[in-house]
C-alpha cells in the first residue's frame, strides 16, 4: 500500500508545470556560457543569451498559472520553482559583475537577499507552513526580471550610450524593491515566530 501510494506521488510529479521548470534549469547554464564567451563583445552570443534568459525567465509565469489553474501544484515544484528562478536571476547577475558590467555590491545584495529568502521559505515549507510570495515580492521579481534583460541585451549598440542611464535606474529600482521586500519578508518571519511560540 505504501509502495503504491509513494508510486502515485512520484507519478504526480512529472506534470507540465515541474517539465517546464526542470527546463529552466537546463537553460541556465547555457544562457551562462554564452555570455561569458561573448565576453563583452556584443556579438551574436550576446543576443542570443539575452533572448534565452527572457524566454527562460517569462515561463516563470507560465509554469505557474498551468499547476494552479489545472490543480497540478506539488511540493516537487514547490522546491524546483524558487530554485530556478533564483538560479537563472541570480546567475546572470554574477555574470554581469563578472564582465565588469554591474558593480559587486548590487549583485551581493540581491543574490544574498535572494538565497536567504528563498532557504527560508523551503525550511517553512518543510515545517509545513507555507509563505506565499507578498505583493512586494511580486513586484521586486517583475522589476528585477526587466532591469536584468535590459542589461543584457545590448540595445546600447542600436540606439546609443544613454541606454545606459535607463539600465542604471531600472537596477536601481530593483535593488530598492529587493531590500523593501526582503524587510517584509523579515516581518512575517518575526510574526510567524510569535505565532509558533504563542501556539506552543
Amino acid at each position: 500500500m505504501t509502495s503504491s501510494a509513494g508510486s502515485t506521488g512520484r507519478s504526480a510529479n512529472w506534470n507540465l508545470p515541474n517539465a517546464i521548470t526542470i527546463v529552466r534549469i537546463i537553460l541556465a547554464p547555457i544562457f551562462f556560457w554564452m555570455l561569458l564567451v561573448d565576453d563583452g563583445a556584443d556579438g551574436w552570443l550576446r543576443w542570443a543569451a539575452a533572448a534565452l534568459f527572457i524566454i527562460a525567465i517569462a515561463t516563470d509565469g507560465i509554469d505557474g498559472h498551468i499547476a494552479r489553474s489545472r490543480g497540478l501544484v506539488t511540493d516537487l515544484g514547490k522546491i524546483l520553482d524558487p530554485i530556478a528562478d533564483k538560479l537563472l536571476t541570480s546567475g546572470a547577475l554574477v555574470c554581469l559583475s563578472i564582465l565588469g558590467e554591474l558593480p559587486w555590491w548590487v549583485t551581493a545584495i540581491i543574490v544574498v537577499r535572494e538565497v536567504g529568502i528563498t532557504v527560508w521559505r523551503l525550511i517553512e515549507l518543510r515545517r509545513g507552513n507555507v509563505v506565499p510570495a507578498s505583493s512586494g515580492g511580486k513586484l521586486k521579481t517583475v522589476v528585477q526580471a526587466v532591469a536584468i534583460s535590459f542589461a543584457l541585451v545590448p540595445l546600447w549598440t542600436v540606439f546609443g550610450e544613454w541606454v545606459h542611464w535607463l539600465n542604471g535606474i531600472l537596477m536601481t529600482a530593483a535593488v530598492v524593491l529587493t531590500l523593501w521586500s526582503g524587510l517584509l519578508y523579515v516581518r512575517d518571519a518575526v510574526l510567524l515566530a510569535r505565532s509558533g511560540r504563542a501556539s506552543s
